[in-house]
């Protein structure tokens, strides 16, 4: 196994340093980054094998450990005290220790101990008397596992009565199995990532690898083999230098820490508050806190300690710490650049170099900014609008003469338009002349001429006219009209209707009664 053959090139370093350069075990010791005492073990017991410096050349590592811990020493139970394997088992959960390395602080303790291979042996046989969720599948500050609980806990409006349902998020180390819980309105993706950024922080530190499952906020493409992880998880997961690596689907092990840590929650806080009444998430997730303090500190009967001593004794020293700055929530965007060289993104339009058009870019946007990217690279960046239909435009991205306005040109939208009929020009014309620069009408008559397919040309200048005529503007105007037929009904009203009674002498006329 790896860690023997570490041992035992170790101990031939020990016999090369004392034999051929005669150093102290003192010197030896700090060498080696052992104690004094361990050196001289290894040196008695490489006497007593009657090995001697050069090392035979042919000699293997097992047959160097046999020389050194005879076979028939190691099956005899010579060692009156056995190992504490409470403090074995939990020790191995810290990150690089070994069965190996214990076993040698071990034998410094108590040099005429078990030999390794024995050693082993007990720890497995004592290890299979605990549960199995309860082995240590984990080394320390490694992973951490997501999920919400199934149940949910109702949230009454103080003001309306009705009642919403709040999820419930955990995050639970894989070594201590300590825990961090929290409320949320909805499993979506700012309020998953907001879950990490807050969990992380109440662990003080951040795990090499986050485990989830495969949840769409978390996993946009679920796939056994290469599943597609959600853009902004991932920014997220980078900022904190996290691995994300999903659970298989039917790979219950995976996950298995999760499925324990939400149980648990399930019955030690969610199960405590089923009658207790809540008129805001901020007090749902107050009292949550009080019962997670409780939980983290209750004693685990298998261990004998809480999550909180583990998380103090294993995880916390492995965590890496945290980045400077908290992760700010950035949402990504597939989009397409319009003829009038911007992207939609909440209503509004932003500005991208125009000679780009027509490629298909990426946006994020934050609270405060909205970045355009293609291929990785930033393009473009703006300050966040939330004015609905509005444009945000860089001067720098507007085209010159070349052949943007070759193809896309207010001419060519006018010529366009009078060839349907000239109330549809008017329109046309007055959307562009609404804009501060005119390209930013081009999406929207593109969109007025396009109804002309949908419509029939007679219908789109119909609606037109009626646009004019009613001061109506723009293309949603023009929309509403051939959606509702509002033109149709309009020109039934203006011709006059035929009288449905013909004449005759028996009928009394209006002058009868005068």
């Amino acid at each position: 196994m790896p860690q023997e053959r570490l041992t035992m090139r170790k101990i031939r370093e020990i016999l090369r340093l004392k034999w051929e350069l005669k150093l102290s075990e003192r010197v030896i010791a700090r060498s080696c980054c052992i104690s004094r005492s361990t050196v001289a073990e290894y040196v008695r017991r490489a006497e007593a094998g009657g090995l001697t410096w050069p090392l035979p050349e042919d000699q293997s590592d097992s047959q160097l450990f046999e020389l050194l811990y005879p076979r028939t020493q190691q099956l005899t139970p010579k060692a009156t005290t056995l190992p504490d394997w409470d403090e074995i088992h939990l020790e191995l959960r810290k990150k690089g220790v070994t069965l190996s390395l214990l076993w040698m602080e071990y034998l410094e303790k108590y040099p005429e101990g078990y030999g390794y291979s024995q050693f082993c042996q007990l720890y497995r046989n004592w290890a299979k008397k605990i549960k199995p969720t309860m082995r240590l599948d984990h080394k320390a500050g490694e992973k951490a596992f997501v999920d919400y609980t199934g149940p949910t806990i109702p949230v009454i409006n103080a003001t309306s009565g009705e009642i919403q349902e709040a999820e419930i998020f955990v995050m639970v180390l894989g070594a201590s199995s300590y825990t961090y819980v929290e409320a949320h309105w909805h499993q979506d993706l700012p309020n998953w990532t907001g879950g990490h950024v807050r969990g992380y922080k109440f662990f003080g530190g951040v795990t090499e690898v986050v485990v989830p499952d495969n949840l769409r906020a978390a996993v946009s493409h679920p796939s056994h083999y290469d599943p597609e992880i959600n853009p902004t998880y991932q920014e997220m997961a980078e900022h904190y230098g996290v691995a994300v690596v999903p659970a298989r689907a039917f790979h219950p092990r995976d996950k298995s820490k999760a499925e324990v840590g939400v149980q648990n929650v399930e019955r030690w806080i969610l199960a405590r508050l089923r009658n207790q009444k809540f008129f805001s998430l901020v007090d749902l997730n107050k009292a949550i806190r009080e019962l997670l303090e409780d939980f983290n500190n209750r004693k685990m009967e298998h261990l004998g300690k809480s999550r909180r001593e583990l998380f103090e004794l294993v995880d916390k020293p492995a965590l890496k710490p945290l980045p400077a700055t908290p992760y700010e929530f950035a949402l990504w965007k597939k989009a397409r650049m319009g003829i009038d060289y911007h992207v939609e993104y909440d209503g509004h339009y932003y500005s991208v170099p125009s000679h780009l058009y027509p490629a298909e870019i990426m946006t994020r946007a934050t609270e405060k900014t909205v970045e355009i990217f293609l291929n990785g690279e930033q393009v473009a960046l703006h300050p966040r609008s939330h004015v609905k239909g509005g444009h945000t435009t860089l001067k720098e991205h507007m085209p010159s003469n070349h052949r943007f306005y070759s193809e896309w040109s207010p001419e060519r939208f006018l010529h366009w338009a009078e060839k349907n009929g000239p109330n549809t020009a008017r329109i046309v014309q007055t959307e562009l002349e609404s804009r501060r620069h005119p390209e930013q009408a081009f999406r929207a008559c593109l969109g007025i001429l396009g109804f002309a397919k949908t419509y029939t040309p007679a219908r789109l200048e119909s609606a037109c006219h009626y646009a004019l005529t009613n001061e109506i503007q723009g293309y949603r105007g023009v929309k509403n009209i051939l959606m509702n037929q509002i033109d149709r009904l309009a020109s039934q009203d203006d011709v006059s209707q035929p009288s449905l009674l013909t004449s005759h002498t028996n009928i009394r006329g209006k002058d009868y009664y005068n």
